[in-house]
């Protein structure tokens, strides 16, 4: 049973999360349908294929945007500069230390659809700048706001790669939980660096449909793993530990029965 403190007051919430974790399973089976099985068939491609793809694409996309609106302003060559040089970033990171979640072998259904539900919404979000549809013609942010995006970008991308390669490196020559570096303070750095990037390009877009697509993301995907996650370390030798310094690290946030499993959540994402 887990505990979270808020002033005196001392809140059990197994019921709740049980209710949350059953759910949470059930989506991710949904999950597993929608982006390995889709319409059945053989497994022919890898879902790193995919997502290598898009990854790597993401540069010449945006460029192409810039072509077809003739918008070539500080702003979209930031966007292309940040964008794109993540997508790099990522394929050295596959090919020097790969997650092995990626390398399963998914359907052609699967992997079209993975790209339609998710890989392809965040191509939506240079659309969203570059074109004159949302912001007019040729939007420019104030050079603070630029540093602003570059900076959480720039961090994003520092943890994210840092925190995959201090698990890939630790798990090849010993198993078990890892509880220092990166992941001393988190359970999940890579999550964690991955939200600072893509809210990056969120705020370079600034609509609400850009916020919607991270919500869609971050929510039904990010936040379902990350729980799944959570379960499956504290079936661990060291599971105990972990959710004693869940609670320890805990801010002082105002927590209320209604808001228990949103608060937990936010720290799971945020907190070991």
């Amino acid at each position: 049973m887990v505990a979270i403190y808020s002033g005196s007051k001392r809140y059990f919430y197994n019921q709740n999360l049980n209710w949350m974790s059953t759910n949470v399973q059930k989506i991710a089976a949904l999950h597993q349908y929608l982006s390995q099985d889709f319409l059945g068939g053989p497994r022919l491609i890898k879902l790193s294929t995919v997502i290598n793809f898009q990854k790597g694409n993401t540069f010449l996309f945006v460029l192409w945007l810039m072509w077809i609106y003739d918008n070539y302003t500080t702003t979209a060559w930031v966007y292309a500069g940040l964008h794109g040089s993540y997508g790099l970033c990522w394929l050295i990171k596959h090919y020097h230390f790969p997650d092995r979640r990626w390398e399963v072998p998914v359907t052609i259904g699967g992997a079209l659809l993975s790209f339609v539900l998710v890989l392809g919404l965040y191509w939506l979000i240079p659309w969203i700048l570059i074109s004159p549809i949302f912001h007019g013609p040729n939007i420019e942010w104030p050079p603070y706001y630029l540093a602003l995006c570059i900076t959480l970008h720039t961090l994003g991308v520092a943890i994210m790669m840092a925190s995959d390669a201090q698990k890939y490196y630790t798990l090849k020559y010993k198993a078990g939980l890892i509880m220092e570096g990166f992941f001393n303070r988190t359970r999940n750095p890579n999550y964690l660096g991955e939200m600072m990037i893509y809210g990056s390009y969120g705020l370079m877009a600034w609509h609400w449909l850009a916020g919607l697509i991270l919500a869609w993301v971050w929510l039904g995907l990010f936040a379902v793993n990350i729980i799944l996650k959570d379960e499956s370390l504290s079936k661990k030798k060291d599971g105990k530990c972990i959710k004693k310094g869940q609670v320890y690290c805990c801010l002082n946030y105002f927590v209320t029965k209604r808001s228990l499993i949103f608060h937990n959540l936010l720290v799971q994402i945020c907190y070991a």
